[in-house]
């Protein structure tokens, strides 16, 4: 991504009182602790890019938060960026109304190998289904199918134990690491100095120049 796309993401973001509110959540940086790095990745946590990659993006997300679908282009022109050297784990945040739901949606693509189709659908559709207050599940639902979701099939595993054990212990470790926004990143354990595109761009280009020297 370019500055000039950079710029551009920044004042979407800007726009309301998304940035605001995450910006001045974002007032730290640093490293967790041991213990808090434990909650950072999961086992059941999806996965895009390499598995062994040597620089982990850590994004607790909402499928409902207008800032989530704002970034994940900028999420993925990274991982294209650096091919072999990053990956991005996500996390799930359900903070908005409905959004459990949509989680298990994204779940339950996941047990069709539709991961990515399905969460790059609802983002799409997010601004017809994910109304605050007032969510509308069947068009996420409606959305989910046209990426391809089996949604007879769907519609059991969204409700499973095992889904409900997965956003279970998400829940759990957001409470844990103090997430209060989304989406929130942390690079290689280290959170962001400040809330920002441009500041993800350069946490994540440093984490690669100290990988590739061997640091």
């Amino acid at each position: 991504m370019n500055r000039r796309e950079v710029t551009i993401l920044s004042v979407g973001l800007a726009a309301g009182a998304i940035f605001g509110a995450s910006a001045l959540y974002y007032n730290r940086a640093g490293s967790l602790d041991p213990s808090g790095a434990e909650a950072l990745v999961r086992e059941h946590s999806p996965v895009m890019g390499p598995p062994d990659a040597p620089v982990t993006i850590v994004e607790f997300f909402d499928p409902a938060c207008e800032a989530c679908r704002a970034f994940h282009p900028l999420v993925k022109n990274i991982l294209a960026q650096y091919p072999d050297d990053v990956r991005v784990v996500f996390r799930y945040a359900a903070f908005h109304d409905g959004s459990d739901q949509a989680v298990g949606i994204i779940e339950a693509a996941r047990r069709q190998d539709l991961f990515v189709p399905v969460l790059e659908a609802l983002l799409a559709a997010q601004p017809e289904w994910a109304l605050h207050g007032n969510p509308n599940l069947d068009r996420a639902w409606q959305a989910a199918a046209a990426a391809g979701l089996d949604l007879e099939r769907a519609r059991q595993d969204a409700t499973s134990a095992d889904v409900a054990a997965v956003l279970r212990q998400d829940t759990s470790d957001v409470d844990a690491l103090g997430v209060r926004q989304t989406p929130t990143f942390f690079v290689n354990g280290k959170s962001l100095p400040s809330f920002g595109p441009q500041q993800l761009i350069e946490l994540v280009e440093a984490e690669v120049q100290l990988a590739r020297q061997g640091g």
